[in-house]
């Protein structure tokens, strides 16, 4: 039964599509409060996005998918993870923060690549397995949504690392 709403990875896709416009504002941005507002958008839409992938998708994908991919992204995240909460707690006129938005800009470059951009991709493989990507997207839509409410009503707790000890 064809529905409107996206499948699991045409979600994240545009996801992904939403943070690049996010990172590529930053680029332009200038003063504090800009970049701060940017960042804060950065950090939500990351920490939604590692959450319902990591809670939702990767775990449908376990036996389904190379599972090195996995591993490699569940690690990936947590390198993101480091970056984000330390930009929570900076301040735009501090010496590195620049520095560290233009790194976790690179980073979810590299890791959107191995996720829907490189040969034989972890969406590739995901659309060419068995798994429900229409109802895993409902899921994921579901709780993006509950996420995001949270995060307006009173923001998210800081990014917990899965796989690097911090």
């Amino acid at each position: 039964m064809p529905t409107n709403q996206p499948d699991a990875t045409q979600l994240l896709i545009a996801d992904h599509r939403k943070v690049e416009e996010l990172f590529a504002k930053f680029e332009k941005a200038s003063g504090a409060s800009a970049k701060r507002t940017l960042v804060e958008q950065i950090c939500t839409e990351l920490k939604v996005h590692a959450t319902i992938e990591e809670e939702i998708f990767y775990p449908a994908l376990e036996g389904k998918i190379d599972a090195d991919l996995l591993k490699e992204a569940y690690v990936e995240h947590d390198g993101a993870k480091v970056l984000i909460n330390d930009l929570e707690q900076a301040e735009p006129n501090e010496e590195f923060y620049d520095a560290k938005v233009k790194v976790l800009s690179e980073q979810i470059e590299h890791h959107v690549m191995e996720e829907e951009k490189e040969r034989d991709n972890m969406f590739q493989q995901a659309r060419a397995s068995d798994v429900d990507l229409d109802a895993l997207g409902r899921r994921m839509e579901a709780r993006k949504q509950e996420l995001m409410a949270e995060a307006e009503a009173g923001g998210l707790p800081p990014a917990q690392p899965t796989a690097v000890a911090v």
